[in-house]
């Protein structure tokens, strides 16, 4: 019996290590890298994440490269100008304030994937690098996701230029 629970528990515990989708590097937490299934002939992905800065100072979230999904990932804010949505590409990259939290999600700030190579089919993951211009850089894994209807990774959004 105690040979049972102890590897009920240990299947626990790797489950548990298995499903953990947080990151860490330096004073920055990063939790859940996902985007989400995509249609077959969609040019581009969305990429979502949220990023903690638990230091006293700034950093900035500068880059993400994915080389088996995109030869061209790109940081992006959506927002509302003059009651139009409008997105831009963020070349100077997104801010991650001392003691902040920030979102990227479907609506506001979020990744890009542009020409993606292949579809994201729910349930693959791919890896990608973001690159922190104090922190350095860090290996994730984006968790590929249900496109949800109405809000599938890069609907209805002109990225033609």
């Amino acid at each position: 019996m105690k040979r049972i629970l102890a590897t009920v528990a240990a299947l626990a515990l790797s489950a548990g290590v298995a499903f953990a989708h947080d990151y860490k590097l330096g004073d920055l937490e990063i939790h859940h890298p996902a985007s989400k299934a995509t249609l077959p002939g969609q040019p581009v992905g969305g990429g979502f994440l949220t990023v903690t800065n638990k230091g006293g100072e700034a950093d900035r979230l500068v880059s993400i490269t994915a080389p088996d999904v995109s030869d061209d990932v790109q940081l992006h804010e959506m927002a509302v100008e003059n009651d139009v949505m409008k997105m831009r590409q963020l070349t100077d990259g997104i801010e991650i304030p001392a003691g902040a939290t920030v979102a990227l999600k479907s609506g506001g700030l979020h990744v890009m994937f542009m020409s993606i190579k292949r579809p994201f089919k729910e349930g693959d993951s791919f890896k990608a690098t973001l690159n922190f211009e104090k922190a350095g850089a860090v290996d994730v894994d984006f968790k590929v996701e249900a496109a949800k209807p109405g809000s599938g990774a890069g609907e209805g959004h002109n990225h033609g230029g």
